[in-house]
């Protein structure tokens, strides 16, 4: 009977990771299309010491491709060596890391959607059997997403038995659970 007193808890920690790279929100020139696609590939061009480096993206209709600036008339020596290389040997990686970076959404009047290009690891790889579940989420890249959608993928719910779960009581953070983010929150979810 000592046993019923007592609520059993657990912690699990979950990471979201990118799986692909996101889809790209902007006007094609030549058909209605809004969606662009990138594989990762960059140009680099070279003029005496200045580079400009651009992404390629395509339009996912009509397949016009549009260059994405990411850098332009910088001196050469002032670029690690490191992504210079990573330039040249075409880097989905840092083609994701460089989509996640406000400045260039910014300079080339794009949005980025996340919808399909995002995983979540959780350790244990099982949620733990528990009456109290404590839950860190870490953002691995800058991926804006509703922490209520990360919380229902990870708990195999749909959104609104979060949002139920969240104005019962039974789900409750020290972080904001409304909007889109892409900071690290935690949350405890008390099993009914």
């Amino acid at each position: 009977m000592l046993e019923d007193t007592f609520a059993v808890r657990a912690s699990s920690l979950w990471f979201v990771r990118p799986n692909a790279l996101p889809t790209i929100r902007r006007r094609c020139r030549t058909c209605p299309s809004t969606e662009f696609r990138t594989h990762g590939k960059f140009r680099v061009n070279a003029n005496h010491k200045v580079l400009d480096v651009w992404l390629l993206a395509l339009c996912a209709q009509c397949g016009e491709t549009v260059k994405l600036t990411v850098l332009e008339r910088v001196h050469v020596r002032s670029i690690d060596p490191a992504a210079l290389a990573a330039f040249h040997d075409n880097s989905p990686g840092l083609a994701a890391k460089l989509l996640t970076e406000p400045q260039v959404a910014q300079r080339n009047g794009i949005a980025l959607d996340w919808s399909d290009a995002w995983t979540l690891e959780m350790e244990p790889t099982m949620l733990p059997k528990a009456d109290i579940l404590d839950v860190t989420v870490q953002f691995t890249h800058r991926i804006p997403l509703r922490p209520t959608t990360v919380i229902a993928t990870g708990l195999g719910l749909s959104r609104c038995e979060v949002t139920r779960h969240i104005a019962a009581g039974r789900l409750t953070s020290e972080q904001k659970l409304s909007g889109r983010g892409a900071h690290d929150f935690s949350f405890v979810l008390q099993w009914e």
